[in-house]
């Protein structure tokens, strides 16, 4: 399945549109890491714990972009878009989505 952020695929001609589909993945944070991070903020640098859980929820909302464009019968995900956001009480929560156009191209 080619999964690209731009409109078309170069070179490949797309001969029909499937559809807009979504992929969305929502991780609830663990005390410990947030109070790791929270240690991490006051003396500076990254957090490898946080990094990790997002890429965890990226993976998991573009699989689930990649099952649903098979699910509807196209080889690729064009206009590919990420969104993250933090949800819940004291924000304790991240989603991360992930939306495109579900093609067929030759």
């Amino acid at each position: 399945m080619l999964m690209t952020t731009t409109p078309n695929i170069e070179g490949k001609k797309i001969v029909r549109y499937c559809g807009v589909i979504t992929g969305e993945a929502i991780l609830g944070a663990n005390i410990f890491k947030d109070m790791f991070a929270g240690i991490r903020d006051i003396v500076g640098g990254r957090s490898a714990t946080y990094e990790k859980e997002l890429q965890r929820a990226r993976d998991i909302a573009l699989g689930e972009l990649r099952e649903r464009a098979s699910q509807v019968g196209a080889n690729a995900v064009v206009g590919i878009d990420l969104d993250y956001e933090v949800l819940g009480q004291g924000n304790g929560m991240l989603m991360v989505s992930a939306s495109g156009t579900a093609v067929v191209f030759e």
